[in-house]
């Protein structure tokens, strides 16, 4: 039934090599079944819910992507968004997380279109590379001014807008140690160094008496507080059309990205170098989504931690079944998920920074009108506290400089219609 399902010989594996593939991407992906919730529950929303449609999300669409795609990737709501999702659109723009939900679910919508039409290589080949490495390494500072902010590193200060926080207080210091223990644990490939790095840093806290132990397993969370609270009417609003296409836009291109690198890791990519069943494997991601929403957690998107699997063999769809099984057995975690304190996930946040900011390395940094806009773009969202904020201001910069600069055959249409779609959204609403 197996070989039927996933053509194990015709990839060359073996269930064997697929079942520990599984284990090693589950084991360095965990960490968000303790991080989403942490962040997502800031916005309000019950934490024991949260943790439930994470790992339903996680398990829906990777058995999708398994047996539908047949491919060893796994997905789980995204680092970034998740951020932009409690943060921005719920913390600075003060609408409910329902209507954010309900902006989750309409780009998932609107993902999926794409996907039937196959416009997405289109708009994917459109838009400039030193923009989606701006992007990229602007999420990567959000998420490290929130980690940062998390830990007590970074407070605000009326004279100076931030400042420094105290640096010896327990919290920074086990921050800290989490920090630099991750980031060693993944120099010495070690599988699994983010989560033990947030495990480490909650024992040593329950050693000093800062969080209380109450218990390991446990009967699932209720997951009625978040199930179906969708507001996709509020979410139609015309303010939110700028969160609808962030939320778009970014999982677009963090999902092709991880399909392609991750692909090309494993050898999946077909003579031409191309992606076989890419409609497939982007249509489960954009369904995940609707899904996630549905149930009550930002994006759902691929994870490049995949590779991890990929490269421990893992080729086919059973890979991401395996992952899936996990994620679901992790229903029973929840005593545990509860007490890991938010200091205890800001070093993940701050380590998946710095593996975002690497995309920096590759813009072409002599040419000053692909430099500039990658720039503007990846201080805007941090500065902003915001993604979308980063994202528009990014397109507007690369259109102007390039159309100032003579530089008209580096423009296309798509860029230059949303450049002036975000300038008319700064006129005409608010730029929150």
């Amino acid at each position: 039934m197996l070989e039927r399902l996933f053509q194990l010989q015709a990839h060359g594996t073996t269930v064997r090599k697929e079942v520990l593939a599984g284990f090693t991407t589950f084991l360095t992906m965990a960490y968000i079944i303790v991080v989403n919730p942490s962040i997502l529950s800031a916005t309000g929303m019950d934490f024991g819910a949260v943790f439930v449609a994470t790992c339903l999300a996680a398990t829906i669409g990777t058995l999708i992507m398994g047996f539908w795609a047949n491919y060893p990737i796994a997905l789980a709501p995204g680092m970034g968004l998740n951020a932009f999702f409690s943060f921005t659109v719920v913390g600075s723009m003060g609408y409910s997380w329902q209507v954010a939900l309900g902006a989750v679910f309409i780009s998932g919508f609107i993902f999926f279109l794409l996907s039937i039409f196959r416009i997405r290589e289109w708009i994917i080949n459109s838009i400039p590379m030193s923009l989606r490495f701006g992007i990229s390494a602007g999420i990567g500072f959000f998420l490290a001014l929130i980690a940062l902010k998390n830990a007590g590193i970074v407070i605000d200060n009326p004279a100076t807008l931030v400042g420094l926080g105290d640096v010896k207080a327990a919290e920074s210091l086990l921050f800290f140690g989490g920090f630099v223990l991750i980031c060693a644990l993944s120099f010495r490939q070690i599988t699994g160094a983010v989560m033990i790095g947030i495990i480490a840093v909650t024992l040593v806290a329950m050693a000093l008496g800062m969080v209380e132990y109450e218990g390991f397993f446990s009967a699932p969370p209720s997951l009625a507080p978040t199930f179906m609270q969708l507001d996709l009417a509020g979410a139609l609003n015309v303010g939110m059309i700028s969160v609808i296409f962030a939320f778009l836009f970014v999982d677009l291109f963090d999902t092709s990205g991880t399909l392609i690198g991750a692909a090309q890791r494993g050898g999946l990519l077909d003579k031409d170098g191309k992606l076989p069943r890419l409609g497939r494997a982007l249509m489960s991601d954009s369904v995940a989504t609707m899904s996630g929403a549905a149930l009550g957690t930002s994006t759902t998107t691929s994870y490049i931690e995949s590779t991890a699997g990929i490269t421990a063999g893992g080729r086919t769809g059973l890979t991401a079944v395996v992952v899936a099984a996990l994620f679901m057995a992790c229903l029973l975690l929840s005593p545990i998920a509860s007490i890991i304190p938010a200091y205890a996930t800001a070093p993940a946040l701050l380590y998946v920074a710095v593996l975002m900011a690497s995309g920096l390395k590759l813009i072409d940094w002599d040419d000053v009108t692909e430099a500039a806009p990658a720039v503007v773009t990846a201080l805007m969202m941090p500065l902003t506290f915001s993604i979308a904020n980063g994202i528009a201001l990014g397109f507007i910069t690369y259109a102007i400089l390039k159309a100032l600069s003579g530089r008209w055959s580096d423009l296309n249409v798509s860029v230059v219609i949303i450049a002036i779609v975000f300038i008319l959204k700064f006129i005409f609403l608010d730029v929150a």
